[in-house]
């Protein structure tokens, strides 16, 4: 295990500000960030009204869907714990999987995953889905675009990512594991209480986020007005680390891949939560993605917006960042 201190510029605005970063990278080559203990306010109390002014391209009704953002309740983060400093990158994954024998799951079951194809037409489909699937031709090593090793994986399954934290953990000592749904917050707003650590203005995100831009948009023209105005470089996903890191030291935090957490989802859960460590509900039926991806508009890649899949549903968008407990 190497242990290195990185000292990071952090552009915010036109003032600049020097932290150390404290950064651990294991045996696959993923770095890790010492993030402290501490507590915050997590979820969002903005009313529809509010929301609907500030993202006046939607359609009114998807703002009263977003109950379970709410009560606005207080967090104590009761450990300090090592937030993976990016997404899981392809070849991490690659390595794990040579390393291990695992086989997962969007080939073991040979339905395959969801992938881009440009002469496919979401229109002729019944769903309506942006991206072809299941189809046994797509999977983590082909989400229909071309990746580097550098990029984020996607395509992968929550099972997948358990499979991962777990032959890490046996392997390194060490106990890897998912973020619960509370630490995957804390460590996005960074200190923040703004709808993305950026702040408020969506607009913001082309500087500091691979999400649904002009660009991306050349490629699903229909959904042109919600993109973000301007290029961020790039029409699918980035090398990970493309864009500037939060206050401390994450990077993608919002965008370029959705990322997995532990919790099952609960429509309820916030109001019941306790505010120690809270692990989401002991049971339920879908797990929680957070932080919005490369063609997620940009009023779903906010801090507090949380969506949800069953744990074997592997797709174009979705991919995996790990916790290292101290």
């Amino acid at each position: 295990m190497k242990r290195c201190l990185l000292i990071l510029c952090l552009v915010m605005g036109c003032a600049a500000q020097a932290s150390e970063i404290e950064v651990v990278r294991n045996s696959l080559g993923m770095a890790f960030v010492k993030l402290p203990a501490g507590e915050f306010m997590m979820g969002s109390d903005e009313t529809p009204e509010t929301l609907a002014a500030a993202y006046p391209q939607l359609p009114k009704e998807r703002f009263a869907k977003l109950g379970d953002e709410g009560p606005v309740h207080r967090v104590r983060i009761t450990r300090s714990f090592w937030m993976g400093q990016h997404e899981v990158t392809v070849g991490q994954f690659r390595r794990f999987v040579e390393a291990s024998g695992y086989v997962p799951e969007s080939i073991a079951d040979g339905t395959g995953g969801y992938g881009w194809r440009a002469d496919y037409d979401p229109a002729t489909t019944k769903r309506g889905d942006a991206f072809e699937g299941r189809d046994p031709r797509y999977s983590w090593r082909n989400p229909g675009f071309a990746q580097g090793d550098d990029h984020p994986v996607v395509n992968v399954t929550w099972n997948d990512a358990q499979a991962l934290a777990a032959w890490l953990s046996k392997s390194e000592g060490k106990r890897y594991r998912l973020p619960t749904e509370a630490e995957w917050e804390y460590a996005c707003r960074a200190g923040t209480r703004t709808r993305y650590s950026t702040g408020d203005d969506p607009q913001a995100l082309v500087r500091a986020a691979n999400v649904f831009d002009a660009r991306t948009a050349t490629h699903w023209p229909r959904w042109q007005s919600m993109a973000l105005k301007g290029d961020d470089g790039f029409a699918f996903t980035a090398p990970v680390g493309s864009f500037a890191p939060n206050a401390w030291g994450l990077y993608d935090m919002h965008g370029n891949a959705w990322e997995w957490v532990a919790d099952w989802h609960g429509e309820e859960y916030y109001a019941a939560s306790p505010v120690d460590d809270p692990q989401g509900p002991a049971t339920g039926e879908v797990r929680v993605r957070r932080g919005g991806s490369w063609h997620t508009w940009p009023f779903y890649a906010r801090a507090a917006y949380r969506n949800w899949n069953a744990p074997d549903t592997r797709y174009t968008l979705v991919g995996i960042r790990l916790v290292r407990e101290e």
